[in-house]
């Protein structure tokens, strides 16, 4: 049933019907490490060489594009 019907039914009837709020703790956005950034930048520059003209992974591309940014990561 919908609030917004619960609350016309209730009132009809005489009853007092509280509407609570939904409390929603809003998680803080944690900040990306130095390397994690690097690693960011590296596999971006990396991914074309293994991806397909159609911008498909080539077959084992996605594991051997994560191996070799993460080498160029740790590198610098």
């Amino acid at each position: 049933m919908s609030p917004s019907l619960a609350m016309s039914i209730g009132t009809e009837v005489g009853e007092r019907v509280e509407a609570a709020a939904p409390v929603v703790a809003t998680k803080a956005k944690r900040k990306a490490s130095a390397y994690n950034r690097r690693y960011k930048a590296a596999f971006r520059k990396i991914a074309p060489r293994y991806k397909l003209k159609s911008g498909k992974w080539k077959a084992g591309g996605f594991k051997r594009a994560v191996r070799e940014a993460h080498k160029m990561a740790k590198r610098k």
